[in-house]
C-alpha cells in the first residue's frame, strides 16, 4: 500500500528512499507538523482518528488519481493517529517524477485531497482547557 495510517512515528528517511527510481529526476516532499496555534487559538497538543478502512481505501484512491493526472513515478503518504506533541510529524506525502513540475503538482494535489476527502479526524486540545474536534477538510464538527 502506498497510502498507509501509522499510530508511531514516521521514518521520513525510509519513506523518501521508497521514492527513488533511475526514471526520476525530481521528489517532492511535502511535511505536516503539529504546530502550537490555529485560528487564533493557542494549541497544546492534538490526536487524530481515523475510520481506517474507508481511510485507506479514499489515500488509495487519490494516490492512483495523482499518478493518473500527473507525469510521476513514485507516491507515498502516510498519516499519523493517535496523541501528537507540538512538532510532531502528523503527515508525509513524497512523489518523485522525471521533472519537478510534475512532482510539484502532484504533492500539492495529494495533500489538498487527503486534507479534504480523508476520514481522519483532528482533536486540538488548546491552552485554555477546552478541546474540539475537526472535520477532515478541518471545519469544526458541530
Amino acid at each position: 500500500m502506498r497510502f498507509e495510517i501509522r499510530d508511531r512515528a514516521i521514518d521520513t528517511a525510509e519513506l523518501a528512499g521508497e521514492l527513488a527510481s533511475v526514471q526520476a529526476g525530481a521528489s517532492v516532499v511535502f511535511e505536516g507538523w503539529v504546530r502550537d496555534h490555529n485560528e487564533g487559538r493557542r494549541v497544546q497538543r492534538l490526536d487524530y482518528q481515523a475510520y481506517a478502512p474507508l481511510a485507506l481505501r479514499e489515500g488509495e484512491r487519490i494516490l492512483d488519481e495523482a499518478r493518473e493526472k500527473f507525469a510521476i513515478v513514485q507516491t507515498r503518504c502516510v498519516h499519523r493517529v493517535g496523541a501528537l506533541a507540538l512538532g510532531d510529524l502528523a503527515v508525509w506525502v513524497g512523489v518523485s517524477a522525471a521533472h519537478r513540475d510534475a512532482a510539484f503538482e502532484a504533492c500539492r494535489y495529494i495533500i489538498d485531497e487527503v486534507k479534504r476527502r480523508v476520514p481522519i479526524w483532528k482533536n486540538e486540545h488548546y491552552a485554555d482547557g477546552e478541546s474540539g474536534w475537526l472535520h477532515p477538510n478541518n471545519t469544526p464538527v458541530e
